[in-house]
């Protein structure tokens, strides 16, 4: 695998944030598709099969990063921005949604982060987007989005998004912390990934937050998330007449159990 590119990158914006890629002469940036908000004249788009990552191995090896990109959700095929010109150009990629961008340089923390599989925004040219599958049964059945999770390798920048506030923190060896399976952003590999069920059944019928929650132990860096997609996206949907599930409010029995049958932890 080639060497990653270094690129200089500066983030714009609040709430609504984009972030501005300066490519050098011959530098690339890979993002996924429809991500991109601008570019100078002299970069080039290309659409390739995988990741970016594998393109020195063959067929084989790009049907590989391909494959994995699917079991994430996502398109088999990724966007490549490379400069050719002979100065300096930029490009940017705009947030989907309200939230802050996340700067993560992978070398930085070990070469390797585990993020939401909506999360990733955009990386420099040979950084690996695969998949991470959570290894115990219990994140299998009941994690949501926490179950296959997107592996992010290399010693490159990446730019993950998280929605809402962003709050980052690292945890102590044997720390744990408790969190919705949709609040997490992404993870250090060293952060010991479970699901948990809450417990006592009225609270998880009558509570409004599902019978699971994910539970994150030490040691590593973890970012959070106050406003995952999906429960943006819930919000909106229950709030418009005639595309709701025919719920009342989220907290009540029957709202507790659609979410359990339905598969939203949430």
């Amino acid at each position: 695998m080639a060497g990653m590119h270094e690129i200089d990158y500066k983030i714009y914006g609040d709430d609504m944030q984009f972030v501005e890629v300066e490519l050098d002469p011959s530098e690339a940036v890979v993002a996924e598709a429809g991500g991109m908000m601008y570019m100078d004249d002299g970069i080039e788009m290309e659409t390739i099969f995988g990741d970016g990552s594998q393109q020195n191995t063959g067929f084989m090896g790009a049907l590989v990063g391909a494959g994995k990109r699917l079991l994430t959700g996502e398109s088999l095929f990724m966007t490549v921005f490379l400069n050719r010109s002979h100065q300096r150009r930029k490009v940017a990629f705009g947030a989907p949604y309200p939230g802050k961008i996340i700067p993560v340089h992978l070398r930085d923390i070990g070469g390797t982060l585990i993020a939401q599989k909506d999360s990733f925004l955009a990386a420099a040219k040979g950084v690996s987007v695969g998949i991470a599958f959570q290894r115990r049964l219990g994140v299998g059945l009941f994690g949501g989005e926490g179950f296959i999770m997107q592996k992010l390798e290399g010693d490159g920048w990446a730019f993950v998004h998280a929605g809402g506030t962003l709050q980052e923190r690292t945890l102590a060896s044997g720390e744990i912390v408790r969190v919705d399976t949709g609040c997490i952003v992404a993870m250090q590999p060293s952060v010991n990934y479970d699901i948990q069920y809450v417990g006592k059944i009225k609270t998880a019928l009558f509570g409004g937050e599902g019978l699971f929650f994910a539970t994150l132990t030490g040691p590593g860096k973890i970012w959070l998330q106050s406003l995952p997609l999906s429960r943006l996206a819930n919000r909106i949907v229950a709030a418009v007449p005639g595309l709701g599930k025919g719920g009342k409010e989220e907290g009540s029995l029957l709202g507790g159990l659609g979410r359990v049958l339905d598969g939203d932890n949430r």
